[in-house]
């Protein structure tokens, strides 16, 4: 044995028995490191990582619903030191109800992806599934797809929706590695960053997408030896920032599985117009792909009230009020914004803005870092949009 290792191995001169403990002490050493590392990743980082101070509890079996990043897990994924972008991809049609809101939609994103903020921010793709280019080809970044063959839908329109994903898929070149799947009524509120973390996508959590209370029906998809019905989230396709390997693998599933639904009269009829949202949870969960929760994802006036620390809002429902900012939801109020007021046509430019008294998340008031020191309320977004767009009331 050369010089260095008789040191290494004697310690210097050490006799057998002094070796041996100090192989002993190491050795004993490196298990309690082990084990303290491997303690604070189960319980999710020690402290704050379960959207509170709570932490996900160990040996019980039961998925803890992750609502924000865990504090561990972000520091990984900030320590690789390098953007990690996403291509953005929302499904359209050529109708004039979606052209307009893909209009806002895409001036938005530009807006966020210039920012510094934006670098994970990347490519844009309106992946048209009308079978045949439109009047917006010019202005954004489109891929034609087919349509569902006719009647495929039933008349429900949202099918095509996973259909429109598996061709793009197949056919585009996509360069980045994640995709977030979005749709024609979100604005983003500020620079989105990559919420996924490798093969754990991230999603917003939707308070009327409840597995558990459809087990029934859930289990005709996703039988019980396939795990427990917690493994299906409480989500939609969208938004979704997931890696493209991964989307690859449930698109073609999630179309499946969709078809079935509508075919299915007992399914059709308990998830209505949310049927492909849980498909496509149930689609992911037959891949054993589950989702980080993220709450801080979007909202959704006017049942969401506060802005938070928000990156889009989802502008779904009708917002109706009176003149004295009170919700008269479920009827047409004094004022109101509701996208399904322009059905076969765009809004007009300068719609008015909302009555004092209407929630933050109405008014949207928001306050726009270092770099925009502004007041931006949703028809102030949706206004400045139209303003800056050419031939807004031809209706392209």
């Amino acid at each position: 044995m050369h010089a260095p290792a008789r040191k290494a191995a004697g310690g210097g001169g050490r006799g057998p028995v002094a070796a041996a403990l100090l192989l002993v002490a190491a050795g004993v050493f490196a298990f309690l490191i082990s084990y303290s590392v491997l303690a604070m990743v189960l319980r999710g980082g020690g402290g704050g990582g379960n959207g509170g101070g709570g932490t996900a509890r160990v040996g019980t079996g039961v998925r803890d619903p992750v609502v924000r990043m865990p504090e561990w897990m972000r520091a990984a994924g900030g320590a690789r030191g390098r953007r990690r972008p996403f291509h953005v991809a929302l499904t359209a049609t050529d109708a004039p109800y979606s052209r307009w809101q893909c209009r806002v939609m895409y001036f938005w994103y530009k807006r966020m992806q210039a920012r510094p903020e934006g670098a994970d921010m990347g490519a844009f793709t309106r992946v048209l599934h009308s079978g045949k280019p439109d009047g917006l080809m010019d202005e954004i970044p489109t891929f034609v797809v087919d349509p569902l063959p006719a009647g495929k839908d039933r008349g429900y329109i949202v099918l095509n929706r996973p259909w429109a994903f598996v061709q793009w898929l197949q056919q585009a070149k996509i360069e980045e590695e994640y995709i977030l799947m979005a749709e024609p009524d979100h604005i983003f509120l500020k620079p989105l960053p990559n919420l996924a973390f490798d093969n754990d996508p991230a999603a917003f959590p939707f308070f009327y997408i409840t597995p558990s209370e459809y087990e029934k029906i859930i289990r005709k998809y996703y039988p019980e030896e396939r795990g427990p019905i917690t493994n299906v989230d409480p989500i939609g396709n969208s938004p979704v920032i997931i890696k493209k390997t991964l989307l690859e693998k449930i698109a073609p599933t999630w179309m499946n599985v969709s078809l079935q639904m509508k075919e299915d009269q007992e399914t059709d009829k308990a998830f209505g117009w949310v049927l492909e949202m849980y498909a496509y949870a149930v689609a992911s969960a037959l891949h054993g792909v589950q989702h980080i929760l993220r709450k801080d994802f979007m909202i959704q006036p006017p049942f969401d009230k506060k802005l938070g620390n928000t990156f889009i809002i989802h502008f779904t429902y009708g917002c109706d009020y009176t003149l004295k900012g009170v919700l008269t939801y479920g009827k047409i109020g004094e004022w109101r914004f509701d996208k399904r007021s322009y059905q076969d046509r765009p809004p007009p430019r300068n719609l008015t803005l909302p009555p004092p008294g209407v929630p933050e998340s109405v008014v949207m008031v928001y306050i726009s870092c270092a770099w925009d020191q502004k007041l931006v309320t949703l028809v102030k977004r949706v206004n400045e949009a139209t303003a800056n767009l050419p031939r807004w009331d031809d209706g392209l």
